[in-house]
């Protein structure tokens, strides 16, 4: 069954996208809820259909690429989905800051925190690569800070906005120091990213078989490509839904965080039971600084090119989040073993990341 689902599903999404965008166009009003739901709920099937033929990909070509693969499709769908949200209407101009900061505590505390403590109450203790984990942290911490806080306190433009000049230039530092780490991850330094084996003496899983892998290429494009036009129509109803619930405009960020996460969190939470603590870091981390790589210099582009406004700054109350976070990061990963301890005050952290998201 699961199995006739991640094959239907891409096709399915894609026929329609293609539909809704050749005979109805974007989905609006009050009339439009019950399709604007289906196409929700296709667009969440193709999600974790996309993931799952990246994991199969990734099972083929092995670590560390294995998770970039995974990584780079979450990301696509993140960038598609707040892309189009921008592009529905007024009052998205901190939707890229929201959802990438959104994205950041999701990884960093919720799915980390949950990791550890699935692990941790599993196996008592668990070991992973502190070169590993220190190479995503050095550099999600500059990129997180010259996106998020560092636009708070420029004075070329007021408020929490890049100039133009500014902006390009971000990005372009954004994208060289993403680029430096995936040399070194899948090139100079692969064996920090290399899990090792189980503890438990559990085994990996079977690598799919020939008949799954080019397949699966080809169902993990069509799926992508339904994404990001099912993002196109739902772009409006998702603020509209947001809106009508009387949510803040925050909430649409973390809307999209958590759905573009949610298979891949699956993956690290099982990762994880497995006893393969590595694999679900470079999961989690790896989600993170793709994030910030690849989605600020595409949203970055997008609104030079629309002549739309990008607040990137984050709040002080955020900012302050964001800090801890590093901070309680860094003396979690710097031993080499965890337990649940560290995970606990990951996911404290994460639920008071949701409580003022709701109450600012």
């Amino acid at each position: 069954m699961g199995r006739v689902f991640n094959w239907l599903a891409p096709v399915v999404a894609l026929v329609l996208a293609i539909a809704g965008l050749v005979f109805g166009g974007p989905v609006t009003g009050a009339s439009s809820a019950i399709l604007a739901a289906v196409l929700m709920l296709t667009l969440i099937a193709a999600v974790f259909a996309s993931v799952h033929h990246a994991e199969v990909i990734a099972a083929r070509v092995g670590e560390p690429f294995g998770t970039l693969v995974l990584t780079v499709a979450v990301t696509v769908i993140e960038v598609a989905l707040i892309l189009s949200i921008m592009l529905a209407g007024d009052g998205t101009a901190s939707l890229a800051r929201d959802t990438v900061f959104a994205v950041l505590m999701v990884v960093c505390n919720g799915l980390v925190g949950l990791c550890l403590i699935v692990g941790g109450f599993r196996y008592g203790e668990q070991g992973f690569r502190v070169s590993g984990a220190i190479s995503y942290l050095i550099v999600l911490m500059p990129l997180a800070t010259l996106t998020l806080i560092l636009p708070a306190f420029t004075t070329s433009e007021y408020g929490p906005y890049f100039s133009t000049r500014q902006l390009a230039y971000i990005s372009l530092a954004t994208l060289a120091l993403y680029a430096v780490f995936l040399y070194v991850q899948t090139v100079r330094h692969r064996d920090y990213f290399i899990p090792g084996p189980a503890e438990d003496g559990s085994k990996p899983g079977a690598a799919p078989g020939p008949d799954d892998f080019w397949p699966s290429v080809v169902l993990l494009v069509v799926a992508l490509i339904a994404v990001v036009l099912l993002a196109k129509l739902l772009g409006k109803p998702i603020t509209q839904l947001v809106q009508a619930l009387g949510a803040p405009v925050a909430a649409v960020g973390l809307f999209v965080a958590i759905l573009v996460l949610l298979p891949e969190s699956i993956a690290a939470v099982r990762a994880a039971r497995r006893n393969e603590l590595q694999k679900s870091l470079n999961l989690a981390l790896g989600s993170s600084l793709a994030s910030i790589g690849m989605t600020i210099p595409a949203v970055g582009a997008l609104s030079v090119y629309l002549g739309q406004p990008l607040a990137l700054g984050l709040e002080p109350s955020d900012i302050i989040l964001l800090v801890l976070t590093f901070a309680i990061s860094l003396a979690t990963f710097g031993s080499g073993r965890t337990n649940i301890l560290p995970g606990f005050v990951h996911l404290v952290l994460f639920a008071t990341f949701v409580f003022l998201v709701f109450a600012p």
